[in-house]
């Protein structure tokens, strides 16, 4: 069984002055950096995702911006795979498949921004591929969401998305739980 890290959307409009600003991202990014140190240290595969938003509509992760980079802590090196997407599935159009194909991967362990978004649908759409998740639950954030004219706070998005995810889609833990 081939691990690799899966790094989704860990980019400059997610954090402090962006134009999508998540909940606590720094601290999201904290256990992000343990995990890519962790895989990096035991020369385990590392894939980042960056999505690039070419919706008419579309506010944010920009082409050529500053705020579709990723965070310049997560810089991907030489060694590393790059992928681009357009849509919230990492695996949508673009070429994710093939090179978990073409590596033998067939464990994740995803982490990254957004917990009710890409983050959801990425680890959901894994099963598809008979792929093994560990989700990384405080490697991830969100945002506060509004539905019905209520507020429902990032942290309750963010717990409820993990729970929805933990069994039957991934094995859920923290960071530190992590061994590789």
């Amino acid at each position: 069984m081939q691990k690799a890290l899966l790094i989704v959307d860990v980019q400059n409009d997610y954090f402090e002055g962006g134009k999508s600003e998540l909940n606590k991202p720094q601290s999201a990014l904290i256990n992000i950096e343990k995990a890519l140190n962790l895989f990096r240290e035991k020369r385990l595969p590392v894939i980042h995702v960056q999505h690039i938003n070419t919706r008419a509509d579309a506010t944010f992760f920009l082409p050529d911006t500053d705020g579709a980079s990723i965070h310049k802590n997560l810089t991907p090196l030489e060694n590393e795979v790059l992928i681009t997407k357009h849509a919230p599935n990492s695996f949508l159009n673009t070429n994710l498949a093939a090179v978990l194909q073409e590596n033998e991967i067939d464990e994740l362990i995803i982490c990254g921004m957004m917990s009710h978004m890409c983050i959801d649908i990425t680890t959901r759409a894994c099963m598809d591929y008979g792929i093994k998740v560990i989700l990384l639950e405080d490697a991830c954030t969100t945002k506060n969401l509004v539905f019905h004219e209520k507020t429902i706070s990032a942290e309750t998005v963010h717990d409820v998305f993990m729970a929805s995810l933990n069994g039957m889609f991934a094995k859920v833990i923290k960071t530190n739980e992590l061994s590789v």
